[in-house]
C-alpha cells in the first residue's frame, strides 16, 4: 500500500500563559531537536489555529473557496455503512507542541449547522504510534495517554451542504491520567468476528478512497480507528480459513459507525453494557439486543463486524461470508 508521505504545512502553537509571564523569549530555536524540547515544562493550556485551506490528496469530498471550508457536492456517502449523503473529510497537518497534553477542545467558527461537522483528534507518542481517534465535537476529547503531537480530522455529515467552516481553533491542555489506559506489555487485542464482503467498486470509502478491484483494506464500525486514505496507522491482521492478511482500516462499517467494540467496554463510545470484542450488530442478530436494530435503527440482517475488500476476503481464503479472526494492531501497550 501507498503511504502518502508527511505533509510539510504546519501551523505555529501559541503558548498564551508563557506570554503573559513574558518567557515567550526564553524558547529555544525551531532548529532544537525532540529531546531538547522534551526538557521544557510550559504552563497553561496550548492553542492554535488549523490552517483549513490546504486540501490535498488524503482529504475527500471538500473544498475551500470563499473564504471557508465546504462539500464538493452531497452525494457521496461511506460505502460500507451506507451512511447519510453528504459525507466529507479532511485530515489537517499535525501540530508538533512543546508539553505533553492528553485533552483537547475543538471550537469551529462560520455557518455550522447542529451535527453537520464533527471534530476528531488524535495524539502521536514519541515513540511514532497513534492513540484513536477522539470527538473533541462539543466536548474535550480526551486522549487514551499523554502525547506532544496532535492532528485534527474534520468529517462532514451534511446532506443539505449546509455547512461552512471558516475556521478551527484547537486548545490542548495535560489532566488526570484515566486510571486502565497504559497496558505496558499487552499483546494487541484479537477477536473472532462475523465478516461480509465489502464489494461496492467504484465507490468511495469514509475516508476518500476510491475501491478499486481485487482492493486489500477493511471497513470497521467506527470512525476511532479510521486511517487517512493511503496510510496504514491502523491495521489489522485478518485471517481465514486459508491464511492471514494484513489491511488497512479504510472504511466505516458495516451496520454501526460508533462502535469500537475492541476497546474494553468502559472505553467503548456506544454500547458499554456489551464484553469486548462483542459487535453490537452481532449481539442484535442473536439475542434481539437494541431491539434487534443497530445504532440507526435499520434491522440488523448479518453479525457482520468486519467488512473486507474484495481482495482481502478471497485471499485469506473466503468464497463467502463467514467468521475471522482479526487483531486490531494499534491496540495494547501502544495503543
Amino acid at each position: 500500500m501507498s503511504v502518502h508521505p508527511t505533509r510539510r504545512r504546519t501551523t505555529t502553537a501559541v503558548l498564551s500563559a508563557l506570554a503573559v509571564l513574558g518567557l515567550a523569549a526564553a524558547a529555544p530555536s525551531a532548529l532544537a531537536d525532540d529531546s531538547a524540547r522534551s526538557t521544557r515544562v510550559a504552563a497553561g493550556p496550548v492553542s492554535w489555529s488549523a490552517a483549513l485551506d490546504e486540501v490535498d490528496a488524503d482529504d475527500a469530498n471538500v473544498r475551500w473557496t470563499d473564504g471557508a471550508l465546504r462539500l464538493r457536492g452531497t452525494t457521496l456517502r461511506a460505502a460500507s455503512a451506507e451512511g447519510t449523503r453528504g459525507h466529507g473529510t479532511q485530515v489537517l497537518a499535525a501540530e508538533k507542541l512543546d508539553k505533553q497534553v492528553n485533552r483537547v477542545r475543538a471550537e469551529l467558527s462560520g455557518t455550522v449547522p447542529e451535527g453537520t461537522v464533527l471534530v476528531d483528534v488524535r495524539g502521536r507518542a514519541a515513540d511514532g504510534s497513534w492513540t484513536e481517534w477522539r470527538e473533541a465535537t462539543g466536548a474535550e476529547a480526551v486522549l487514551p495517554r499523554t502525547v506532544r503531537t496532535v492532528q485534527a480530522r474534520l468529517t462532514f455529515q451534511d446532506p443539505k451542504g449546509e455547512a461552512r467552516v471558516s475556521g478551527l481553533r484547537l486548545t490542548a491542555s495535560r489532566g488526570a491520567e484515566q486510571p486502565g489506559r497504559e497496558r505496558a506489555g499487552a499483546a494487541a487485542f484479537s477477536a473472532q468476528v462475523f465478516a461480509t464482503r465489502e464489494g461496492l467498486v467504484g465507490g468511495t470509502t469514509a475516508n476518500g478512497h476510491v475501491i478499486q478491484p481485487n482492493d486489500h483494506f477493511v471497513a470497521l464500525p467506527s470512525r476511532r480507528g479510521l486511517s487517512p486514505n493511503g496510510s496504514g496507522d491502523f491495521s489489522v491482521e485478518v485471517c481465514g480459513p486459508v491464511r492471514c492478511e494484513t489491511a488497512p482500516v479504510w472504511d466505516v462499517g458495516p451496520w454501526n459507525t460508533r462502535d469500537d467494540y475492541w476497546n474494553p467496554s468502559a472505553e467503548r463510545e456506544s454500547f458499554q453494557d456489551l464484553a469486548q470484542g462483542m459487535p453490537e450488530s452481532q449481539a442484535a442478530y442473536e439475542t434481539g439486543y437494541n431491539g434487534g436494530k443497530d445504532g440507526s435503527g435499520r434491522t440488523v440482517l448479518n453479525p457482520a463486524g468486519i467488512d473486507l475488500a474484495d481482495g482481502t476476503f478471497y485471499n485469506i481464503g473466503l468464497n463467502d461470508n463467514g467468521w475471522v479472526t482479526v487483531t486490531y494492531l494499534w491496540t495494547g501497550a501502544a495503543k
